[in-house]
């Protein structure tokens, strides 16, 4: 499962003014067995020119209740920092 969250519902809004945050889920393809929570951070960088991804956190989890339980503690969480609109795909 992938989400995109961001404070603004209009996708048509100038890249300067936008910032999101990607929640990812996914089952961990190493050997190590279990499910990782990833979450990246991206805005506008006025030194770049373009939007940046920055802040990669990785969570993982033994199973996919808890990955799922840990998805939803940080998409809480960034709701709560006001990042209420939601593009999911799940695959």
């Amino acid at each position: 499962m992938q989400e995109l969250l961001s404070k603004t519902p209009n996708p048509d809004t100038v890249l300067e003014n936008q910032e999101y945050y990607e929640l990812r889920l996914e089952e961990s393809n190493n050997s190590q067995l279990g499910y990782i929570v990833k979450q990246s951070h991206c805005q506008w960088s006025q030194i770049d020119g373009q939007m940046m991804w920055d802040d990669y956190e990785e969570e993982r989890c033994s199973s996919l209740r808890v990955a799922e339980k840990a998805y939803e503690a940080r998409r809480l969480a960034l709701v709560q920092k006001g990042f209420l609109y939601s593009d999911t795909d799940f695959f």
